[in-house]
């Protein structure tokens, strides 16, 4: 009987570490948090997301949610009451005025769920506080790449060595350790002015990430040695500042959900036409271009004589719900002559159905991190278009470190000429400097897959986290 009772005690397995994951309502971040979950729920974590209302509509999460929903019983959902903006809080990133607001409420949930772990977005480093007040272990989750990290840490540093402004340094060189320098105009948008709220927030951010127990972060250790190595040996802390264990367990993408599948006519088009022929345009969930430039990457899209399939919003003075009138938009004409060669859609493409088709060559994006690792993991090297947030930064980091993309040069001046659209393209495809970007991104998406086998660097990484919290 005793023995029974010592084998039914052995068998007993650990409690399941309930882990809570703080989100921000940007979708792209809420798009890697979900599939960060996604991991922990695999590996026996009790996991819920919890969100902030937020103040504005964006339009995208509610559907997105909801087919996570269905596709993923495990992970459930607590959404925040929603707070109430103050004047003062206008001149900020609404989501991290947002998370400050929230975090009364957040306090009251998290003292009655008890949680072994909070795992926060960037822009939810408030909670920092809470989770402090309460005992719990805080972790960061970096949306964006480690040589963004790397500059986010070091920030407080160049704070403190210059009393000017981004803005007013204007194409001077900033210089980080372990990332390509580069000019203070491609400094991540917010932090532009130093006397702003939003510049401010950044540096409480950053001193926030050497308070945490340590921070994931959504990249392959492969892909951005040197700013790991960097990062690790604690070049971009602050002095007087120890740096957090840092886990690499990326590339995180999207992956598909339940719900109504869109984007057939893309993919029906892609089935007719040559291997890696396709120069594929899309701009991401705010990629948007005044009339004038669609005009120009028109012209220039016919003139390079490549198929392309172009995804075209609505300009920005629009009302950005309607769909784009394409007879107003695209010069006359353009679409009977670019018919069967080209393909234009309203607004939205799948875009990581299109990205892995075998006819698609060439990817002229905003260097948004999730579409920069959904372009590496099927091997699509790129043309470097950035429009806001850090990804002039990504433009950089892409073309100078880790030789993945070409720019598309005027991206920081009013238009991008017609002209300069064609040149690019057609270099991509055409010419031998092209096809040897091609070979490095291939070699690139092999490093990616390797690291999310069982035995990889990324898998390895992030079973020893989760491994660490169920035996805390």
């Amino acid at each position: 009987m005793d023995g029974t009772k010592a084998n039914t005690t052995m068998m007993i397995s650990p409690r399941k570490p309930r882990v809570m994951l703080y989100s921000s309502p940007l979708i792209g971040h809420l798009v890697s948090m979900v599939e960060l979950a996604k991991l922990f729920v695999a590996r026996g974590l009790a996991v819920t997301i919890v969100l902030m209302d937020p103040v504005y509509d964006t339009g995208a999460t509610g559907p997105f949610l909801a087919g996570v929903s269905a596709a993923n019983p495990s992970i459930s959902f607590h959404r925040l009451p929603q707070v109430k903006l103050l004047e003062s809080d206008h001149s900020m990133i609404p989501a991290l005025a947002i998370a400050r607001h929230s975090n009364p409420h957040l306090r009251d949930f998290l003292t009655g769920a008890s949680p072994d772990v909070l795992v926060v977005d960037f822009f939810c480093s408030a909670a920092v506080d809470v989770a402090a007040e309460l005992g719990i272990p805080v972790y960061f989750f970096n949306t964006s790449g480690a040589q963004i990290l790397a500059f986010i840490m070091h920030l407080p540093v160049l704070h403190g060595k210059s009393t000017r402004s981004f803005r007013e340094m204007g194409e001077e060189i900033v210089h980080v350790p372990g990332i390509t320098s580069f000019p203070a105009t491609h400094t991540i948008q917010p932090l532009m002015d130093r006397d702003g709220a939003s510049y401010n927030a950044f540096l409480n951010v950053s001193l926030n990430l050497f308070r945490s127990q340590g921070i994931i972060v959504n990249t392959f250790r492969s892909l951005e040695p040197r700013a790991m190595d960097t990062i690790l040996t604690g070049l971009s802390a602050p002095p007087g500042l120890s740096t957090p264990p840092v886990y690499c367990i990326g590339p995180l993408i999207k992956s598909g959900e339940v719900g109504v599948k869109r984007g057939n006519e893309c993919l029906t088009w892609l089935d007719m036409q040559p291997s890696a022929s396709v120069v594929f345009l899309c701009f991401g969930s705010l990629g948007r271009f005044s009339a004038r430039q669609t005009i120009e990457m028109a012209t220039g899209l016919e003139a390079s004589g490549q198929r392309f399939l172009w995804v075209v919003r609505s300009p920005p003075s629009d009302d950005t719900t309607t769909e784009p009138d394409l007879d107003v938009l695209l010069p006359k004409g353009f679409l009977e002559r670019t018919n069967g060669k080209g393909l234009v859609v309203k607004s939205w493409a799948p875009q990581g159905d299109v990205l892995a088709h075998q006819a698609v060559g060439c990817f002229v994006t905003h260097c948004g991190w999730n579409s920069v690792l959904e372009s590496i993991m099927v091997g699509v090297p790129m043309v470097a278009w950035p429009l806001y947030a850090e990804q002039r930064m990504n433009a950089v980091f892409l073309e100078e470190e880790m030789e993945l993309a070409v720019p598309m040069k005027g991206y920081d001046k009013e238009v991008v000429e017609a002209k300069e659209v064609a040149k690019k393209v057609k270099w991509m495809m055409d010419s031998k400097g092209g096809k040897v970007l091609r070979d490095r991104t291939l070699a690139v998406m092999r490093q990616a897959k390797e690291a999310l086998l069982e035995d990889g660097e990324s898998v390895a990484t992030l079973t020893g986290l989760v491994d660490a919290w169920i035996h805390a």
